[in-house]
Order: C-alpha cells, then sequence, then structure tokens
C-alpha cells in the first residue's frame, strides 16, 4: 500500500471517556483548527470493558467501541474534523487484550478457557499450557467456586464448565500466560502470527483505507515478539505516519532498522526538563533529600535493589517459564535482568546479534558477575540469551521491560527523588546535566517525523508542575527552609513526606481528595510501607491524616511559596512549551494543555478538561496572565508550524547562560529564557545580544519588528520568549 501522506503537523492528544465520546470530540473540531492542530490523536478506540477510563482493555478487535458512539459516531467524528482540516491519529494495542470480569466478557479468551488447545484462539494468546491447562490467578480467600447455570462462578468472576482447560490459582500467584508488566487482568497476544495480527489489526486497517483514520501510535512495543517485524508488517498493511510508545534511556536511540516514524516523545521531553534545572542544584538538593528521607545517596544503588525486589514480588512466573529455555542457573539469570539499563536490546533469533545489542547484554553480565559468587555461570546465561535458543532470546527481551518499567517506573522513581522534576517515564533522577551545547547537538539530530510532547496520558506530573519542580534547583536553601518549616508542623513517614512536600507545593492549589488520592498512589508504588499487594489500613489511615493536617496547616505557607516562585516557574513553562512546539518533529499538545495545567499521576491527568473556559479564553476572554500567555504561545506556535516546513533545519543561534535560541531553517527563530531566578538574581540580561540572521522578522506575540543584533533585555521584555517570523 503506497504512502497516503506525509504526517501530521501537529496531534492533540484527546482521552475518551463513556463520558466524552466522538459526539464530543466533533464539538471541538472549530477550537482546535483555530488552535493550530492538523490532527486529533485518540486514545484506543476498539471495544474495551465498558466502563473503562483508558480504553487499554481491549476485549473486541471487530468493533469499535459503543459507549464513544460505534463506527457510525467514528465516521461521523472523521467527517466534522474534516470540514475543518483535521484528520485522526489512533492509539492501537497490539500487546494485549484485557481479561475481563466476567471473564465471558471477552469472547476469544472464553473460547480458549472452554476448548483450551482446540480453540481456533488458542494461537492469538501467549499461554504457557501445562498439562493442556493455563493457570488463572483468582483465588483470594476460602469462598469456593460453585457451579451456577452451565458456568463456575467465583465473586464476579465466571469461567465455562466443565473445568477442562484452565486452573483456578491464587491471585497473587503469577498466570499462565504472558501478561502486561505484573497486570494480570491484560493477556499478552502473539501478533507475531500473520493470522493473529490481520484478525487483531482488520478493522483499523479498514479505517485507514477508508480515510477515516491518518496516523496510528503503537503502544509499548517492547512487549512484542519481534517489534521490528511488527512494525514492518504494520507499515505494509497502513501506510500511513506511525510512531512507537518506546522508551529511550540515557544515550540510547530509536532502532534504526525499525519502519516508523519516530518515538512518542519522551526522550525529547527528558532533554528540554533538564534544560530548566540547574545543576548547581544537585549536591545541595541531594544532601536535602538524604536528611529528610534516610534514602542512599546513589541513585544506581536504589534502582537494582528495587527490580530484584520487584523480579521477587511479581515475576517470579516469567522468570520460571525464562528459565526453563534458558537452563543454567536461575539466580544469575535474575541478577542479569536486574542489571539490564534499558527496556531492550533488540537480539533476534536466527540472526547476529547487533554489536550495540551484545554490548549492553554483556555489560549488564557484568554488573551482575559482581553481585553474584565467584564462579556463576554469568558468561553461559548470557550467550543464551542473545544466541540460544528462539524462545530464550525471545522471552529475555519480553521479560526486560516489565523490569525495568515495575522496578524503575513504578517503584525506584518513587523512591529516590531529590529533584520530582526528573523522575518521568525514561528520565534519570541523578542527571542535572542540562547544558545548552549539549541540547543544541541533540536537536540537531531530531526527526522531522518523530513526535514530541511535554505531558502525557502516562506521565508522572504534568508540564507546568515541572516547571514550578525546576525551579527548585535555582532556590535549594529558601525549598529548604520552607520544607524544614512544614516538616516541623506536620510528618509522617519520613520516605513519603518529602515527595509529599515537593508535589503539594508543584501542585498547588490541589484538594484534600486529590491530595490523597496520588500520595497513596505513589506510597503503594514505592513499595517501602504498603503496596498494592500488600495493603495496611492503619498506614492508610496515616497518609489520610497527613493529608489533612498539611494542607489545614501548612496551606497557607505551601500557596505563598508557590505564589513566590511563580515568576520563574512561568518563565519555564512558557519557554519549555515554546521549545517543545518548534523543534523538528511532529509536537503533541495533550488535552487542556494549552493553558496551565497542574496534574500529578494518572488518573489525575485523566480528569475532564473544561474546554468552555478554554473555548472562551480563545475568543478573547481574559483568564490568568498565565494562562493568557501559554494560550497564546501555545496558539502562534502551532499556526506557524502550519506555514513551516517540516524539514527546515534547526540552526543553533549564540545567546548566553540563560537563553536558547535557534533558527528553523530561514523561517523562524525561537528565543526562550532558561534558569530564570539565576537571571534574576545577577540583575537581568545586561548587555546580552541575540543576532538573528539576515532579513526583517516579526515577533509574534508581541508584533514587534527586529532586524541583525537584538538585545535580549528588549526582545525578551514583554514575555520571556519570542518566536519570530521572517517578514
Amino acid at each position: 500500500m503506497s504512502e497516503r501522506l506525509t504526517g501530521p503537523i501537529s496531534t492533540y492528544r484527546i482521552q475518551l471517556t463513556p463520558d466524552f465520546g466522538f459526539a464530543e470530540v466533533a464539538a471541538l473540531a472549530p477550537y482546535l483548527r483555530e488552535l493550530g492542530v492538523s490532527h486529533v490523536y485518540l486514545s484506543p478506540i476498539l471495544q474495551a470493558v465498558p466502563e473503562s477510563r483508558h480504553g487499554y482493555d481491549v476485549t473486541d478487535h471487530s468493533r469499535i467501541r459503543a459507549e464513544f458512539g460505534g463506527i457510525e459516531g467514528l465516521r461521523a467524528l472523521s467527517a466534522a474534523l474534516a470540514e475543518h482540516g483535521l484528520g485522526i491519529v489512533v492509539d492501537i494495542v497490539p500487546n494485549h487484550m484485557t481479561v475481563p470480569v466476567p471473564e465471558s466478557g471477552n469472547a476469544p479468551l472464553w473460547s480458549v478457557l472452554k476448548d483450551g488447545q482446540a480453540s481456533p484462539y488458542a494461537p492469538w494468546f501467549d499461554i504457557e499450557w501445562v498439562g493442556g491447562k493455563v493457570n488463572m490467578p483468582v483465588l483470594g480467600d476460602d469462598t469456593e467456586p460453585v457451579a451456577d447455570g452451565g458456568v463456575l462462578r467465583y465473586h464476579d468472576h465466571e469461567f465455562p464448565l466443565p473445568d477442562t482447560h484452565y486452573r483456578l490459582v491464587d491471585w497473587r500467584r503469577g498466570p499462565g500466560y504472558r501478561r502486561f508488566f505484573d497486570v494480570s487482568s491484560l493477556i499478552g497476544l502473539r501478533v507475531e502470527d500473520p493470522e493473529v495480527f490481520d484478525a487483531t489489526h482488520r478493522l483499523i486497517l479498514e479505517l485507514v483505507a477508508e480515510g477515516v483514520v491518518d496516523g496510528l501510535r503503537v503502544d509499548h512495543p517492547d512487549g512484542l515478539a519481534e517489534p521490528r517485524g511488527y512494525l514492518a508488517r504494520l507499515r505494509a498493511a497502513s501506510g500511513v505516519w506511525t510512531v512507537a510508545e518506546k522508551i529511550l534511556v540515557g544515550s540510547e536511540r530509536l532502532p534504526a532498522d525499525w519502519d516508523c516514524d519516530g518515538t512518542t516523545g519522551y526522550d525529547v521531553l527528558n532533554r528540554i526538563t533538564r534544560l530548566f534545572v540547574d545543576p548547581a542544584g544537585a549536591g545541595p538538593l541531594l544532601e536535602l533529600f538524604v536528611k529528610h528521607t534516610g534514602m542512599p545517596h546513589d541513585y544506581a544503588t536504589v534502582v537494582g535493589q528495587s527490580k530484584r525486589e520487584v523480579l521477587d514480588l511479581f515475576f517470579a512466573a516469567e522468570v520460571d517459564r525464562l528459565h526453563a529455555v534458558v537452563g543454567s542457573d536461575r539466580e544469575t539469570l535474575v541478577e542479569l535482568l536486574a542489571a539490564m539499563p534499558v527496556y531492550r536490546a533488540y537480539a533476534v533469533p536466527g540472526e547476529p546479534v547487533p554489536a550495540e545489542s551484545a554490548a549492553i547484554v554483556e555489560a549488564a553480565g557484568r554488573a551482575a558477575a559482581a553481585r553474584l559468587p565467584e564462579g556463576a555461570p554469568v558468561a553461559e546465561v548470557v550467550d543464551r540469551v542473545l544466541r540460544g535458543p528462539a524462545e530464550a532470546v525471545t522471552r529475555f527481551q519480553q521479560t526486560c521491560g516489565p523490569v525495568m518499567a515495575k522496578g524503575v517506573e513504578d517503584t525506584a522513581l518513587y523512591r529516590w527523588y531529590p529533584l520530582a522534576c526528573l523522575n518521568e517515564v525514561g528520565g534519570e533522577p541523578d542527571h542535572f546535566d542540562g547544558a545548552v551545547e549539549g541540547f543544541h547537538a541533540f536537536a540537531r539530530e531530531m526527526s522531522p517525523t518523530s513526535m514530541t510532547t511535554l505531558s502525557t496520558h502516562d506521565t508522572k506530573r504534568s508540564e507546568d508542575v515541572r516547571a514550578r519542580l525546576a525551579v527548585l534547583s535555582e532556590l535549594p536553601e529558601e525549598w529548604a527552609a520552607a520544607v524544614g518549616e512544614w516538616s516541623s508542623k506536620v510528618s509522617f513517614d519520613p520516605v513519603l513526606d518529602y515527595l509529599a512536600w515537593q508535589n503539594l507545593m508543584a501542585a498547588w492549589p490541589i484538594g484534600p481528595d486529590r491530595f490523597f488520592d496520588y500520595l497513596f498512589k505513589a506510597a503503594r508504588e514505592a513499595k517501602t510501607s504498603i503496596s498494592w499487594a500488600a495493603p495496611d489500613p492503619a498506614y492508610e489511615a496515616g497518609i489520610r491524616d497527613f493529608v489533612t493536617r498539611a494542607i489545614d496547616g501548612c496551606g497557607a505557607s505551601v500557596a505563598e511559596f508557590a505564589a513566590r516562585i511563580e515568576p520563574y516557574a512561568r518563565s519555564n513553562s512558557l519557554s519549555q512549551k515554546l521549545l517543545q512546539l518548534m523543534l523538528p518533529g511532529v509536537p503533541d499538545l495533550y488535552w487542556g494543555n494549552e493553558i496551565t495545567d497542574f496534574s500529578l499521576v494518572d488518573p489525575d491527568n485523566r480528569r475532564p478538561v473544561d474546554f468552555a473556559l478554554r473555548r472562551r479564553m480563545l475568543a478573547g476572554q481574559a483568564g490568568t496572565p498565565w494562562d493568557e500567555a501559554k494560550l497564546l504561545v501555545t496558539t502562534q506556535a502551532l499556526n506557524l508550524r502550519r506555514r513551516l516546513d517540516p524539514a527546515a533545519p534547526y540552526v543553533p543561534l549564540e545567546a548566553g547562560e540563560h537563553a536558547v535560541a535557534f533558527a528553523r531553517g530561514e523561517q523562524a527563530v525561537t528565543v526562550v529564557t532558561r534558569l530564570p531566578a539565576g537571571l534574576a538574581r545577577r540583575g537581568g540580561w545586561g548587555s546580552e545580544t541575540v543576532t538573528l540572521p539576515p532579513g526583517a522578522w516579526r515577533d509574534l506575540l508581541t508584533g514587534a519588528e527586529h532586524t541583525g543584533r537584538i538585545p535580549l533585555a528588549h526582545l525578551l521584555s514583554a514575555h520571556p520568549v519570542a518566536l519570530l517570523e521572517r517578514e
């Protein structure tokens, strides 16, 4: 199939829910067109659990979700958007389906539970058949399953009778199938099988061929048996712009042989965030963190400990299954998994191992050997997972990602947080090195087709929360004094309190229910006192009491601190937004973030958006100064992107320590402020200048005209950012 278009210019992510479906999105079409985006980017649209608020729990690949309006509602949405020059990008979920409650809600799975390996759907699922049965982890108390009307019931669970093809086991045991991370309610699909690929993608590909869908976002490709092969098959079948939710760590880059247009942008998000963090604050903030929490100075120590803990707590079944095909020593295998520094190393069975892949796994082997008894068969295990039986190579690759996700994203990042804006998906919280030169080097290599982002449905904190937190790196003494004051009045658990103070300030104003929900989740993810699997009602009551006392007793002081740093946070907010929108790539705007949004991790960041407010502001009604400025920056940049050549090169411009400036070819210039508190301390811009490329330039934010060498004090007098277009 030939490629229909080169891809979106920009996208606007919408979180569809049973309360906000296709008709509600269609009503936004005039607003989104005026905002400046080219495509609406929809969360998953296939039929999921009816009450699902996210849609990743797919139950039926042959239907568009009824709660959103079904396929006719989607076609109507496509037509409504097309009237305003807008297209649709959709989020697809190839890695898994849901195990619903009752289980009869997933017809292919029900067939497998009923008929076992004889089911025509048995090839769909990545199941470990033991004695012809699959373990289903649902049992949790002394209640016995009961036969009722031809089915076996256990609380709300439902299974076919006779129970020949499945085995009910304790809910804490790993299931007899590959799952999404440690979520037993999501069962892995075998899309490497061409028939499974065709069956699970038929409807989406029909919508692409029909012109309803213009682009695809692929959820969690690292969970698949062979991501490269999957993406090649998808591209051949669809021919449209496609990005992959690939989490890159450090200097890691997207595999060059993946047939897609780029990532969903976490790599860019983390680079931008670090640009606004003052490395001089690293030492003081680390000491403050250790003082308040008692945690180690070394992040790597916490990561290693966290990964070994989750391997023991959650992944025994996965390790057992992997060990059965790798052989050798189980402890060595566990240590090798814990030492892997990335989500996947991309060895493919039957192919020569890429040198980079071998280097990653061999380095992990050396790290593992340092913790193992002398003589442990490390080299043997490394060789088996790189060059051994096909299942050993594939299973190791598929296990690394869940261990990284649960050990780092969902454990270590909740334990080690000297500056929580760095604790993002794919982030490195011990790296404060946001040098301008390094940023320019990164930006010069950015793809014009890869997605860029600042906030998503999965970020730990919204972009404006991170903008406030970044200021703390410039004011560590003032922050230490404030936290000292608050902690002297209200305390609960040292390993949680300091995270609470950072997020209470950065998300302010926030009510007790939202703040409790965040802290409760953070405590369960950290797993230092409670976890999802080990609740403690007394500890949970303690969190609730802490939240009440913190807001009642310290809320006024927290509000005062947030107000005091607002000029700097606002500068960071506008600067990072303009950078993201003007860098090479396809900028994605997470719904609502065209003005300020102070959301924390999901489900907080999936709350309804007040579009009526945003429409009024876009029509000219006044809002807060910060909101007005962010909306101005967003609309002007997005609309300029419609006029800008996507391939326009990134050209750095010299602008000193406190500014980042670059041109996009000969069409546009972006100038933003960084480290604004330090800039204020030194007395402002002084005599610093930026030299514009030849020609006459107009600032789209102020209307002012400029040429040649411009004092930064003049250029940035109205806003901390400037967006210039050649006249």
